[in-house]
């Protein structure tokens, strides 16, 4: 039974979709101004894990992610850049595609544009006026009434009092109140602009998620994803326009990933600890990444650091191990190992438990090769069964253990291999200092030899 934590009761609930059998799921993506950074990473990680295990559940799950391409920063960086925002956009959404694709994340079912949505984000703002939840300011822009809206604040705790007296009014937005927040925005010169019945504009962030989940999912869905960052007040801001709008309930669990901190700091540009995934690939396999992503639960705050990754790659080395000179059979039906993996992955989707289960299995792999040979088949072909679940331990071992992490800047293969032939030139004739040479050689190059019964075979540290 899958229970998932809601950030909106700040407890776990058994899973229940309002339609039995179907899972309609939103995640709020990235803003496309710059590359991918590891906090975009981990969100679109924690959401592919879960999207991979409702499946595995046997749900139909309708999974939308969107993409935010028109934007105060996505305007501003085109400015910078001195190039059409609509250029900007399309380059960093190849960007952001070749990034996810690289991490093993599955594509989103659909993945919306708010520059393709603006019709449904007009309509929503037309009925919140006629509603009288939304207003129009002196300065044109078009404004969400928050006073109007009785339960804001309750997905973040935050009391609207207490949010009004820290709020400062910019004299030039025309607000009638603090909180309130944009959803059209009066059109500036030089910046994209859509024709509207409040005169020419774009929308406000806060309304093109609303748009975007209602129109493909409707009013009431059931799970609506993204980083904590985002609780408040992007989607304390979402809940009120779209129940406003719709008079019904608009999501039913709210799923929020932990922050991404380095060396136990905030990320931050300021503070020059800010890690594009890009620049981390140059260095680390894409599947070490991911790995390190999901070996907290996605509600802890994450502390990226080199260690980290280190720890990672040395854990994809073992689990790949034990995977080595093992051939695809059927995996056993009714184990234990899944059982307990399946458990894990129940209880809010709980990657370490479940991680901890594979290197069980890894172990037993592992017994079974020198003291039962004819389950060692077995028990690899369930650990890679469950390693795909989480999207793990889906390359070829030999080939995982030789590449090299990142670009890769090492001896080739064929370098390693005479190196080694030598060394066992060497060996044979008792040249021992010779063959330590080599040994030492191939150290220091990060190529680990492991003599056994069968010859020797190296991969790379």
């Amino acid at each position: 039974m899958l229970t998932i934590y809601n950030s909106f009761t700040n407890k776990k609930e058994v899973f229940e979709p309002i339609v039995p059998g179907q899972v309609r799921m939103y995640v709020c993506g990235m803003t496309v101004y710059d590359y991918c950074h590891i906090g975009h990473a981990r969100v679109l990680v924690v959401f592919d894990v879960v999207f991979r295990f409702l499946k595995h559940l046997g749900y139909d799950v309708t999974y939308v992610r969107n993409i935010t391409d028109i934007d105060d920063k996505i305007i501003d960086r085109a400015r910078e850049n001195e190039e059409e925002t609509s250029h900007l956009t399309e380059r960093f959404i190849r960007a952001m595609h070749e990034d996810a694709d690289a991490l093993g994340v599955l594509r989103p079912d659909m993945e919306p544009r708010a520059t393709d949505t603006i019709e449904p984000i007009l309509a929503m703002i037309d009925s919140l006026q006629q509603q009288d939840y939304a207003y129009q300011a002196d300065n044109g822009d078009v404004y969400f009434a928050v006073s109007k809206f009785k339960n804001y604040g309750q997905l973040s705790g935050k009391k609207v009092d207490e949010l009004r007296a820290g709020e400062r009014v910019d004299v030039d937005e025309g607000k009638a109140d603090p909180l309130d927040f944009v959803l059209w925005k009066s059109a500036k010169p030089g910046e994209p602009s859509w024709p509207s019945r409040f005169g020419e504009g774009r929308p406000g962030w806060h309304i093109e998620c609303s748009a975007m989940s209602n129109s493909l999912l409707g009013n009431h869905f059931d799970i609506h994803g993204g980083g904590q960052d985002l609780q408040f007040p992007h989607h304390e801001n979402e809940i009120a326009q779209s129940e406003s709008c719709n008079g019904e309930k608009f999501v039913n669990y709210w799923m929020h990933n932990g922050f991404v901190r380095v060396n136990e700091e905030k990320m931050s540009k300021s503070l020059g600890n800010f890690f594009v995934l890009r620049e981390v690939l140059e260095r680390y396999r894409a599947e070490e990444i991911r790995y390190f992503m999901i070996s907290s639960h996605y509600r802890s705050q994450l502390n990226y650091s080199e260690e980290q990754l280190d720890n990672a790659r040395a854990a994809l080395q073992r689990l790949y191990a034990a995977l080595q000179d093992t051939d695809a059979v059927d995996i056993p039906a009714g184990s234990e190992y899944q059982h307990r993996f399946e458990q894990a992955l129940n209880d809010d989707f709980n990657t370490p438990i479940a991680i901890a289960v594979l290197f069980d299995l890894a172990r037993d792999i592992n017994r079974a090769k020198t003291e039962q040979q004819d389950q060692q088949h077995a028990l690899a072909s369930l650990l890679r069964y469950l390693g795909g679940i989480i999207g793990l331990l889906q390359a070829e071992a030999e080939s995982f253990l030789k590449s090299e992490a990142g670009q890769g800047t090492g001896l080739s293969d064929a370098a390693i291999d005479e190196l080694i032939q030598q060394r066992l030139q060497a060996r044979a004739s008792k040249d021992w200092a010779n063959a330590d040479r080599i040994r030492d050689e191939l150290e220091a190059a990060g190529i680990v030899i492991e003599d056994g019964p069968e010859g020797t075979r190296w991969r790379r540290r």
